[in-house]
């Protein structure tokens, strides 16, 4: 395991407590989902790449909105079915 230590302004430390972010358990999610983000971003930025040197034409926004509202769906239902259970 590892320690943290974190050095905060007034302010910000108020701010952070208030809103219930300085426990450890917070502090843990907080790192999970900032390391989730990261991992998704370096993938689309991967992913991009590719579909730029494959020479595929970018989607109409509405159509990736599609995709998007989809996605997630099925990551509800996902998780909807997985609590059920």
């Amino acid at each position: 395991m590892t320690e943290l230590r974190v050095t905060l302004s007034a302010r910000l430390a108020r701010d952070a407590r208030k809103a219930g972010l300085l426990s450890p358990q917070a502090v843990r999610l907080l790192i999970r989902q900032a390391t989730r983000r990261k991992a998704a971003l370096e993938k689309f930025l991967e992913n991009a790449d590719r579909v730029a040197a494959a020479g595929v034409p970018p989607m109409a926004e509405d159509a990736l909105q599609a995709e998007i509202d989809a996605v997630r769906k099925a990551r509800r239902s996902t998780r909807s079915a997985a609590r059920r259970r």
